[in-house]
């Protein structure tokens, strides 16, 4: 159940995780009170129970960036309260935090943005093709890509899909004066890649092996599939470009 949970559910294991780290911290710490029989401090408490959670969540199958959450979660909140922040500020704080990552819940893909560097490699890739080419971005978070290259090849047509809502609601608004570039609120598994002559996507391992079979199935000969960091298991790249940016990106290209 609990690696059902971690595979489909991440959130709400990681909620969970929360709650069995505190309820162990607190248990703990009243032992270690008991016995030696000095009050711990909530600063102690809340070190405690940031650690458990990071062990715990990696023990249970969690992601290893989930690891990271779990480990400045409490701490945050403790920062916050320390300066006086009320607890709706911090309530709005997870709200728009769970906006932006509204996909990790079912498809197990995180806000990831593509970094500048990576983006200039991808322009080059780009420059290869015709200039009238269509380009696609599954999962576009917060539309950096998009305006990016948009601005970069006017000729080209730029479409970029999200259905986490916050993070559609500001790439429709950045994308919504570029003449050659839309948002659409859509999932990617609906979109038609054989309507792109390049698709692009930053998303994680959990549904790549997906995606290689709808581009296989649904991609027009001569179009790309271009995928930052992440391969397609059973399915080697035609190209791998390095990035050379601090955390080791890459691009991977599958022809068609």
């Amino acid at each position: 159940m609990l690696a059902h949970l971690a595979s489909r559910y991440p959130l709400l294991l990681a909620v969970l995780v929360q709650l069995a780290a505190l309820v162990l911290a607190v248990v703990g710490l009243r032992l270690w009170a008991g016995f030696t029989g000095q009050r711990p401090s909530l600063l102690l408490l809340v070190c405690l129970q940031a650690v458990l959670a990071a062990l715990l969540g990696e023990r249970l199958g969690l992601a290893r960036w989930w690891v990271f959450i779990n480990l400045l979660f409490a701490p945050a909140l403790y920062l916050v309260s320390g300066r006086g922040l009320s607890a709706s500020i911090a309530a709005l704080g997870f709200l728009l935090l769970l906006l932006l990552n509204w996909n990790s819940l079912r498809e197990r893909v995180p806000l990831y943005l593509t970094g500048r560097q990576t983006r200039e490699r991808l322009a080059e890739l780009l420059a290869e093709r015709e200039p009238t080419f269509r380009f696609v971005d599954l999962g576009c978070g917060l539309g950096d890509t998009l305006v990016d290259l948009s601005r970069r090849f006017p000729a080209a047509t730029f479409v970029g899909v999200e259905t986490a809502p916050l993070s559609f609601a500001l790439a429709w608004l950045r994308c919504l004066p570029r003449r050659n570039c839309q948002v659409r609120y859509r999932d990617l598994w609906r979109v038609e890649l054989g309507e792109f002559d390049v698709a692009y996507c930053f998303l994680s391992p959990a549904p790549m092996p997906r995606l290689g079979e709808k581009a296989r199935a649904e991609q027009r000969a001569g179009s790309w599939l271009i995928s930052n960091t992440f391969d397609i298991p059973g399915q080697p790249a035609d190209r791998v470009l390095a990035v050379g940016d601090l955390r080791g990106s890459r691009l991977l290209l599958w022809r068609r």
